[in-house]
């Protein structure tokens, strides 16, 4: 009887530990896995979505689920959209593009100088060649394509004439990454006039929707579960604009005499690509001196 007793315990015991498992294990899961409901009544520039076809929602549901748990890289483009926003939307706003593009340069670049293996540079992620088009100086002592304001004006060049040929801003989008050319091969091949009809590249058609989800997700942050205090932002500090119309033979002692270093100066002035600025021309180029944020406490 007592041994029955013993063996009874062991194995109501076990039973127990094995319930608490399971139900750790499912509270777990349903934690981790939640679903987070999100209006499917989207639009970008004033252009909505088609959420009812269902190879659409599909799509935008693939985005959504990747960003909300793409936690690092979500985190870090809200943190920094508080420092770079404020640069890039009044320049929409002047070139009459939509304010929404600012999250196309989120997912081009994450809101950084990023460099790309195919050699497009900086925040709008521009080829040289497209670069030069626009207007923008590319060479080894100077590449505006690092250049946030300039570059911006140039994105903006591009997607205006971008929506007077197509007659669409999603179409203007999604040809940012797929090329004007390529984009209107693809309609005449398919026989389709807008961006969620065609079919694309898989880079090309995950584009617009990226955008969407960041979109989204930036403009609700605390909904899906980014509560980032304010005083955790990143923020710009305040500049003075120095014009130089002149060389500039060694720009670390330049930096000294402006009271601050070398890496202070390229910080704010990432377009300076080298140690010199070789200004033969007489040409004007705006440098930014920080004011505060780098003295001793």
């Amino acid at each position: 009887m007592k041994k029955y007793m013993t063996k009874k315990i062991v194995i109501i015991g076990m039973v127990a530990v094995l319930a608490s498992f399971l139900i750790y294990g499912v509270v777990s899961e349903k934690a981790k896995f939640s679903p987070v409901g999100y209006n499917l009544k989207m639009d970008f520039s004033g252009e909505e979505v088609p959420t009812f076809m269902a190879d659409v929602q599909e799509r935008l549901d693939k985005e959504m689920i990747t960003n909300m748990n793409y936690h690092t890289n979500t985190t870090l483009v809200i943190k920094r959209a508080n420092k770079v926003f404020p640069i890039i939307e009044p320049i929409l706003a002047k070139y009459g593009v939509p304010d929404d593009f600012k999250y196309l340069a989120v997912i081009e670049s994450s809101l950084v100088n990023a460099v790309s293996p195919a050699g497009a540079r900086g925040v709008w992620q521009f080829m040289p060649a497209t670069a030069k088009e626009k207007g923008m100086e590319v060479s080894d002592e100077v590449d505006e394509r690092y250049h946030l304001e300039k570059s911006t004006e140039a994105a903006c060049k591009y997607l205006l004439v971008a929506k007077e040929k197509f007659g669409s801003w999603t179409l203007a989008a999604a040809s940012y990454n797929g090329g004007m050319n390529g984009i209107s091969k693809k309609m005449e091949e398919q026989q389709v006039d807008n961006y969620y009809d065609l079919l694309l590249t898989e880079e090309t058609s995950r584009y617009v929707f990226r955008i969407l989800a960041l979109k989204e997700i930036m403009k609700n942050s605390d909904k899906y579960g980014f509560r980032i205090p304010n005083e955790a932002l990143y923020y710009n500090i305040p500049t003075r604009k120095l014009v130089i119309d002149s060389s500039i033979t060694d720009l670390a002692k330049f930096a000294k005499s402006q009271g601050v270093n070398y890496k202070i100066l390229k910080i704010h002035n990432p377009w300076l690509r080298d140690k010199k600025l070789t200004n033969t021309s007489g040409k004007k180029y705006e440098i930014e001196i920080p004011t505060s944020g780098y003295n001793k406490q």
